[in-house]
């Protein structure tokens, strides 16, 4: 399998190194040690930032000002973006765009522009009604006197006290799934405040016979699949960067920090340590790119491509999980100081290894896979 970028996804990933070039990450605390330390909104002037950089319009078609590139190139810049802990609704609103761009009703799909633009803030509801169930199931879709009506709820939904727009999956009465792209101040529609595991501000949303427009609504089959693989695969790259910084982190320090009058890096226990987390990150690199590549090109394989994003997602939940736990044993008691970033990193990286799913759920959905698809 050849892994070259293109010269257009490669000026992608550097315009992304750029502009987070200058990004520390997120000095908010943990709420669990600082109560009521959760920011208000996402990182503002950075989403300027990377409106200005086109990197906001990278999924978006051309015609709607756009690069019109895909998964490879979005799972470049997210990269970057775990490296840095931005603090910024990039995968949920690219994700929402590759859906309209696929999917959406030609009325529907002026919608991109504005959002290529960084004027139009999309997050998505993708954990269900508790974070366990089916988010498909949690919310219900019924067409009523030329519109819809839902009600339901979905929890943890990111930023939806500041986002333009939530998109949200929901069955109708013949049992199909459908999407609603909906304004969440629409009436009809709860937010109760919930903070994440790594200090974001989420909230659990509650429909009530909220009205929808057929404008509003995405109904193409096929649609939730590709929102949920592409956040999916998105994460595993959110993960890939932030294990990847969390290693760096590490080996400056182990460089330094003498003991006995030697580095610790010298130390053979060390060092066995750092190459198992380096073979975990280059086994998540190697999965990650499989599957955003199945997902970009569509290339048939003897499973479908949500085989290949769930082996990426146990992968990046699993390895992920191990970096930032052997980063916090090697960095010894200065890795539980909650003024150095290694903390932020450890809480994010929670997050990722747990958002969509751990490991076990999906070797579930890949072993259903595998008995579906297997001749016999």
């Amino acid at each position: 399998m050849d892994f070259t970028f293109t010269e257009e996804q490669q000026a992608a990933a550097e315009a992304a190194r750029a502009v987070f070039s200058g990004v520390a990450p997120d000095a908010v605390p943990s709420p669990a040690l600082t109560p009521g330390a959760v920011a208000e909104d996402f990182d503002r002037p950075l989403w300027q930032r990377l409106a200005r950089a086109d990197l906001l319009g990278l999924v978006v078609p051309q015609e709607h000002g756009g690069s019109g590139l895909g998964p490879l190139a979005l799972c470049l810049v997210l990269r970057e973006a775990g490296r840095v802990l931005a603090r910024v609704p990039l995968l949920e609103t690219a994700a929402a765009a590759l859906v309209l761009r696929a999917c959406a009703a030609p009325e529907t799909r002026h919608l991109l522009a504005p959002l290529a633009r960084g004027e139009l803030v999309v997050t998505v509801a993708a954990n269900g009604r508790t974070g366990h169930d089916a988010p498909t199931l949690s919310a219900t879709a019924t067409p009523h006197a030329g519109h819809w009506l839902l009600d339901g709820a979905h929890t943890a939904v990111p930023w939806a006290a500041t986002a333009d727009r939530v998109l949200l999956p929901a069955h109708t009465p013949d049992g199909r799934t459908v999407l609603a792209l909906l304004p969440p101040g629409r009436t009809g529609i709860t937010l109760a405040e919930q903070v994440s595991t790594n200090g974001e501000r989420l909230a659990h949303l509650t429909l009530d016979s909220v009205r929808a427009e057929h404008t509003e609504m995405i109904t193409a089959d096929g649609a939730w699949e590709l929102l949920r693989t592409t956040l999916t695969c998105g994460t595993c790259a959110l993960a890939l960067g932030l294990g990847e910084a969390a290693a760096r982190m590490t080996s400056d320090y182990t460089s330094k920090r003498e003991q006995f009058g030697h580095p610790l890096a010298t130390f053979q226990a060390v060092a066995v340590q750092c190459a198992d987390r380096y073979i975990d990150l280059r086994a998540m690199e190697a999965t990650l790119w499989q599957a955003a590549w199945r997902l970009e090109s569509g290339a048939p394989g003897p499973l479908p491509a949500a085989a290949d994003v769930a082996v990426a997602k146990i992968w990046a939940a699993e390895g992920v999980r191990r970096v930032v736990q052997t980063a916090q044993h090697l960095h010894g008691g200065f890795g539980a100081d909650t003024d150095y970033a290694l903390h932020r990193y450890h809480a994010w990286a929670k997050q990722l290894e747990l958002a969509l799913g751990p490991a076990a759920a999906h070797e579930e959905a890949l072993g259903d896979l595998l008995a579906a698809h297997t001749p016999g």
